[in-house]
């Protein structure tokens, strides 16, 4: 078994476009207040996320912070919070935590790290 190391942690947050996107704006805005760096927003489906949202990168030290505050002020949306370690595949998948329902992913375009 190979060894990784968390290099970091992303947030991927969902949205609907039409129905929830001042929510996710909220979200976003209390996510500023945080030692994150925010991401585009993606209407259109991108890599393997098939919904509209954006990302928040973090750090391994801000992860205690962050991710409780999404626990508790995710506005009903959905996210996808998942490690960094060079397998998009597996931190995707297998090493991910969801917050609220969990969405279908595009598999075919995460890569697996050997």
């Amino acid at each position: 078994m190979s060894e990784r190391t968390i290099k970091g942690y992303h947030a991927h947050i969902y949205y609907d476009p039409q129905r929830t996107r001042a929510a996710a704006e909220k979200v976003r805005a209390g996510l500023a207040h945080f030692n994150v760096q925010l991401g585009s927003w993606h209407d259109q489906p991108v890599g393997p996320h098939l919904d509209a949202m954006y990302q928040a990168v973090f750090t391994n030290d801000e992860f205690a912070k962050v991710v409780p505050w999404l626990m508790l002020n995710r506005e009903g949306l959905s996210v996808l919070v998942h490690p960094s370690t060079g397998d998009g595949y597996g931190d995707h998948l297998e090493r991910s935590l969801w917050l609220g329902e969990r969405l279908k992913l595009n598999e075919g375009v995460l890569k697996r790290a050997h």
